[in-house]
Order: C-alpha cells, then structure tokens, then sequence
C-alpha cells in the first residue's frame, strides 16, 4: 500500500516492482524477485521455465499488474504459476487505479473459463 500511496497510479509496471523491493527490504520481508521456475510436463523438466515476479517467504506468489482492472488472463496466469510451482498462495496486485487493488488467490481455488474461481 505504501508504494501505491508513494507514487499513484500511470506507471509501468517494473516501476512498482522495483519501488516494492525496496519497500520489502526496508521492511525485512524475505523475498526473492523475478523468482525463476521450471514447469513439469509427464514426468519431465521442461527447458522452457518462468519467472514470477516475486515469491515472499518462500511460499507466496507476488504477481504485480498495472492494469485498468484484473482480467481473465491475469487469473489464469497465476494459478497457472502455483500449480507449475506447487506453492499454495498467489497474490494479485494491481497499481493501475486510483486505489491499490489486490486479490488473494489460493491454489485450492480452481479458475474457469469464464474467469471465475470455485
């Protein structure tokens, strides 16, 4: 919230990524950034991998978006990411308003195709 307080909303979105990793260290949250991870596929490593924004702790999914609302693709993406990952929470954060919006997304919830989430 304070990065979004500090500097609003119209940035891209690596500018909120590196505002935020200073805020995590100023504020001794253990995080890495654009975390790179491998995907499984049948058993198998695959050579194509993925890079998260952040995952904080060890076990959340940071995914930032500077974007006029969360979409259908956003939500894909992240539980694409946890299930890839096998970690049990992502986080949607998105700078792109006047407010700071954020959404908690846990594995256990399954996104449909119509972009909701059971």
């Amino acid at each position: 919230m304070e990065v979004h307080r500090l500097l609003g909303c119209g940035f891209v979105e690596p500018v909120y990524q590196e505002a935020l990793e200073k805020e995590f260290a100023i504020r001794g949250i253990p995080y890495e950034r654009e975390k790179e991870l491998t995907i499984r596929y049948k058993g198998s490593t695959l050579t194509k991998t993925f890079r998260v924004d952040f995952v904080c702790y060890n076990k959340i999914i940071l995914e930032l978006k500077a974007a006029k609302e969360f979409s259908d693709e956003h939500y894909a993406q992240i539980y694409n990411y946890l299930r890839a990952s096998a970690l049990d929470l992502g986080i949607l954060m998105n700078f792109g308003n006047t407010s700071l919006e954020y959404e908690r997304v846990p594995a256990s919830k399954k996104w449909r195709k119509d972009g909701s989430a059971n």
